[in-house]
């Protein structure tokens, strides 16, 4: 016969069990059944980019719809995400050389503004960066892995997202000639 410690013992694992099989089951539901974007939800192509106003590593203060009538090109990066450092030369590469054809917005997710400032300097990097200590910004767009990368046209509407490494020079130019040619009427 089991003493009332083991009772208790035996109840309170179950409760735990049957938590975590709603959650897993609310998690399920969640990313399966359609509704509206929520702050969880990632912002998918051809829907119009969430606005925001943030400051960065400089002290600059930026709005996204600043730069209405020009191709820009957000990306979601930490200092510690390989994958992230990795594409960083290839997207300020193409940045430099389609200056004043598009606008390279870099979002860091993570890191303090040391860390930042140190990280840009070493590596002669010179697009603006966004501090999303707060991951409001991140949040807005519903960003659950690193790097992500969203290509948004003149208008506003998002014309490409990459979820992970871009490690096509090519590829990312072909996605930005194509938001540059988007129509400019707003969806």
């Amino acid at each position: 016969m089991l003493n009332q410690h083991q009772k208790l013992r035996r109840m309170l694992t179950i409760l735990i069990g049957l938590a975590a099989i709603a959650a897993a089951v609310w998690a399920i539901v969640q990313s399966v059944i359609p509704g509206e974007k929520g702050a969880d939800s990632a912002v998918i192509a051809q829907a119009a980019a969430p606005d925001f106003e943030a400051v960065t590593a400089e002290g600059r203060q930026v709005r996204l719809s600043d730069y209405c009538g020009q191709v820009v090109l957000i990306n979601f990066w930490a200092s510690w995400c390989k994958a992230c450092v990795t594409e960083m030369p290839l997207i300020h590469d193409v940045s430099r050389a389609r200056s004043g054809e598009m606008t390279a917005l870099m979002v860091n997710v993570g890191d303090s503004k040391g860390t930042i400032s140190e990280y840009m300097k070493s590596q002669n990097f010179s697009f603006p960066v966004i501090i999303d200590v707060t991951g409001r910004v991140s949040g807005l767009y519903g960003i659950s892995g690193l790097p992500a990368t969203y290509i948004i046209d003149k208008a506003g509407t998002i014309r490409k997202v990459v979820m992970g490494e871009i490690a096509d020079q090519e590829q990312l130019n072909i996605w930005l000639d194509a938001a540059a040619k988007a129509p400019e009427i707003p969806m």
